[in-house]
């Protein structure tokens, strides 16, 4: 009896050697975003996008002769559940990892993978910060900043508008707040508007129409809206059913086919900034006709920005011959790569060079890209 008890705690030593050497033997690809809950439609595209790079490298041979092996978490764009997914991912071994999806998601799982030395790549996560203070070191992204669109967002309705009494909502995140307060920011130096009301909102909300009563009262002739679309939905709504005529103006947080869906007509001539239509970009062409062969269906929102991440994340690693964290930053920040964003690398503060946003309308129930 005690032989064959020797015998089998041989056998599962050498088991757990052998899986140990294999999982070792595997380039590992985390991926942390919403995949349930209300910003599912925003996390998704990116896994999927993730999943589809995968498949086509590993039948290409892997990277180093390896193959790519996927570890995917959701935090429902949670802070708290973002760092649970960041210390699984960590404890589980990644490489590298794709993610979060938002700003304050990404923020709170940071700090994590900073201490773990893991380098990190959001598609979508666009709070200046995030670069800008220098905190993370081992953060990029293939998406331009907050800051970016909002200078956008604020010219469009300022120039093209030609708005004079603007009024600021958001909901409070990392995110909307911070997209927010660029554009209070931008339109109080513009000296050609007015903020008439800077406020934030409780987000997941059933009824907005006591702050889109103050919009009115103020005599706003545009709402600015920082954050995403479940909200959005809900304000655009109650505009129309108060039959408001001010223009409604956001972010890219709310350029997903979510906001068409919920919002249904009163969506119609709505303006929110988006990162630029580059349905010209043969790669950009090739990850989508992908998509739609795997999946009989068009990608969501941030699936070209994070197939992007995923390709930058696995050529970096080839091209510094190993997933050792020093030399694979020193190649995201050196070595090109061609992408379905285009022709990228990174940064000193890890923000994607040449990408960037246009301004979107909505007509006849689609998103139509005006500059």
């Amino acid at each position: 009896m005690k032989k064959f008890t020797v015998l089998l705690s041989t056998a599962a030593l050498l088991l757990s050697l052998a899986t140990a050497g294999f999982a070792a033997d595997t380039i590992k690809l985390g991926v942390a975003g919403p995949h349930s809950g209300d910003l599912a439609p925003y996390g998704i595209p990116s896994m999927k996008a993730a999943q589809l790079v995968v498949k086509k490298i590993n039948a290409a041979g892997g990277v180093l002769g390896k193959q790519v092996e996927l570890l995917i978490q959701d935090d429902q764009c949670k802070p708290e559940m973002a760092t649970n997914a960041a210390t699984k991912l960590v404890t589980d071994g990644a490489h590298v990892v794709l993610g979060h999806i938002c700003s304050g998601a990404t923020k709170a799982a940071l700090g994590i993978y900073n201490d773990a030395k893991v380098p990190v790549m959001s598609p979508s996560a666009t709070n200046p910060a995030l670069t800008q203070s220098g905190d993370y070191p081992n953060f990029f992204r293939t998406i331009a900043s907050d800051d970016m669109q909002a200078r956008m967002a604020v010219d469009f309705t300022i120039n093209d508008l030609g708005m004079k009494k603007v009024a600021v909502l958001h909901d409070k995140g990392d995110y909307g707040k911070g997209f927010a307060e660029f554009a209070k920011k931008f339109l109080e130096e513009s000296g050609k508007a007015e903020v008439v009301l800077f406020e934030g909102v409780t987000p997941g909300a059933m009824d907005y129409s006591s702050i889109i009563q103050k919009v009115r009262r103020e005599k706003a002739e545009a709402l600015i809206w920082g954050g995403y679309h479940p909200e959005a939905s809900k304000i655009v709504a109650q505009m129309k059913r108060k039959r408001m005529k001010a223009a409604f103006v956001s972010d890219d947080g709310v350029k997903d086919d979510s906001f068409l869906k919920v919002a249904g007509k009163s969506a119609e001539g709505a303006y929110m900034t988006g990162p630029r239509d580059l349905s010209g970009n043969a790669l950009n062409k090739a990850a989508n006709d992908e998509f739609k062969a795997e999946y009989g269906a068009d990608p969501g929102a941030f699936f070209q920005e994070g197939y992007s991440a995923a390709l930058a994340l696995l050529n970096a690693i080839e091209k510094a011959g190993t997933t050792d964290y020093d030399k694979v930053v020193a190649a995201l920040r050196t070595e090109y790569v061609e992408t379905p964003v285009g022709k990228i690398k990174f940064d000193a503060r890890g923000d994607a060079e040449g990408v960037g946003f246009s301004v979107y309308t909505v007509e006849n129930g689609a998103f139509k890209e005006l500059k």
